[in-house]
């Protein structure tokens, strides 16, 4: 897609719903949906990561770091198919939300601050390339810093500071973030656009 640059420096978009400021009641819904369903493959991960962590035995608390590119994939998700700027942060909280009220996640609300978290550090590569730059290297970004974001306020919460494994932790858990998160986003964006279930979504006008 080309969209025009005007006298006054702004960009025009041919379509205005183009914007990543100008949201549609469908945009709204297709998030909602995808914090609903990826809400319940967040809770399916828990289970895998406790059953991992009992696999593991003494190892068993490092499970959650090989996990945790798995609870950054809809904010990736969410944002390259409707380009809207929040769309990625309110995906997780929905998740989240989905996870503690509705599944009885016994993490409980502090799961929206790691959510929050989460969807900050995911979007934030492809805010600044003004929601029209979605190739694979983006998309591994978008995974590690979701990952490093929300891998400090773990560490506060679980007292992992000063422990001798805290490298190991942080490149596990950010591997996850560009494995999971961003290598795997881009592969599932791709499948998702082949279907051509969103061509009415920015993602179908934007080729």
């Amino acid at each position: 897609m080309s969209n025009a640059v005007s006298s006054q420096g702004k960009r025009e978009y041919r379509n205005p719903y183009d914007s990543p400021f100008r949201w549609q009641l469908k945009d709204l819904v297709l998030v909602v949906v995808l914090g609903v369903v990826f809400g319940f493959v967040y809770w399916a991960l828990v289970q895998a990561w406790n059953a991992l962590a009992i696999a593991m035995g003494p190892a068993g608390d490092l499970a959650q770091h090989f996990f945790q590119g798995g609870w950054l994939l809809v904010a990736p998700l969410a944002v390259a198919i409707t380009r809207k700027a929040g769309s990625g942060i309110l995906a997780e909280i929905l998740a989240a939300t989905m996870e503690f009220v509705f599944l009885g996640s016994p993490v409980g609300p502090v799961l929206l601050l790691s959510a929050f978290l989460q969807g900050l550090g995911s979007e934030l590569p492809f805010a600044i390339g003004r929601y029209r730059h979605f190739g694979i290297t983006r998309f591994a970004i978008s995974g590690f810093l979701g990952a490093f974001f929300v891998f400090w306020s773990s560490a506060i919460r679980f007292g992992w500071f000063g422990q001798e494994i805290f490298g190991l932790r942080l490149i596990i858990h950010c591997s996850s973030g560009i494995i999971l998160g961003g290598l795997l986003a881009w592969v599932l964006v791709k499948a998702i656009k082949k279907t051509g279930v969103v061509d009415n979504y920015a993602i179908g006008r934007q080729r």
